[in-house]
């Protein structure tokens, strides 16, 4: 069984031979929308909403035990007439260097409230908090992207501080030189951090998959703390698959050019060889294939 994560369906609606498997293929029940959703029809763990940063912690730097964590992933905020809205988080285009630069600017801001940054990698950066930290609950980024900034944010005395450190968060990124460089490239700034994800590390991560490969983070924390085998996705097809009976191939943010070139002919390869293939759309919608589907020739895209 191979299971793929897929961005909304409509985005590859451009690929026809895709297309047209999908539309021969069997409906299953929807889904919980989103990338996390999706994961965790995989992955379980304690009770609890995912402790994502702590796992990333975990897997990048093996400290995370005993203490809470919140990621602080980079984001770009832009600002309107009546507020600001929140455009992008963690996939920014930021090299290591840069984000070592951000994070080296913001350190200050955050020891001042006795909690440390840390980066995972360029695109995720992980906070270690007090023990005495109480920590609201912060949105996912994928359910605060578009949405007006500071509606997102906890309200009420609860919210004040964690207000307040983002507000001097955007201060210090506003002017600073790795931004100043981005605009001139035609970037777009890295001008306010995004808090999601608190926790602490989780006793267990159980899966039923046995190889995952994904390019991001999240995923790859995950994979590790159950001890599963992890790849990149570039390795999908050059890694036998016979010793795997359940693979997780994570394309969720994946290009409709970039599928239709690359990656649906490795899948197509795959599900032609007999193998059953189970569609995550990021939309909630999920589609079993197989083989003797082509067969539904009536049924159109």
């Amino acid at each position: 069984m191979l299971h793929v994560l897929l961005p909304g369906r409509e985005k590859l609606a451009s690929v026809p031979s895709f297309a047209a498997w999908v539309a021969r293929g069997t409906a299953l029940p929807a889904a919980v929308p989103g990338y996390l959703g999706a994961l965790a029809e995989h992955f379980r763990w304690p009770e609890g909403p995912l402790p994502v940063a702590a796992l990333i912690r975990q897997s990048v730097a093996g400290d995370a035990e005993g203490a809470l964590w919140l990621c602080a992933d980079p984001a770009w905020i832009q600002a309107e007439l009546n507020g600001a809205r929140l455009l992008a988080c963690g996939n920014l285009v930021l090299d290591g260097n840069d984000a070592k630069a951000l994070v080296d600017a913001l350190a200050e801001t955050f020891d001042a409230e006795g909690m440390q940054l840390h980066i995972g990698d360029a695109a995720h950066w992980q906070v270690r908090l007090p023990s005495y930290a109480e920590v609201p609950a912060f949105p996912e980024p994928e359910d605060a992207l578009g949405a007006d900034f500071f509606t997102q944010l906890p309200q009420g005395d609860a919210g004040r501080r964690w207000r307040a450190l983002l507000n001097e968060a955007q201060v210090v990124l506003h002017n600073h030189p790795v931004n100043r460089h981005r605009t001139r490239q035609g970037l777009p700034p890295v001008n306010s951090v995004w808090l999601w994800g608190a926790g602490t590390l989780p006793a267990w991560v159980e899966t039923g998959l046995n190889r995952v490969y994904s390019d991001d983070l999240v995923a790859w924390a995950l994979a590790h703390r159950a001890n599963v085998d992890v790849q990149a996705r570039s390795q999908f097809a050059s890694l036998d698959s016979a010793n795997a009976a359940c693979e997780l191939l994570d394309l969720q943010d994946i290009q409709p050019d970039a599928f239709e070139r690359t990656w649906w002919p490795a899948i197509e390869a795959r599900l032609l060889a007999g193998a059953d293939i189970r569609l995550a759309f990021a939309d909630g919608q999920r589609v079993s294939l197989h083989r003797r589907h082509r067969l539904r020739f009536w049924r159109k895209a």
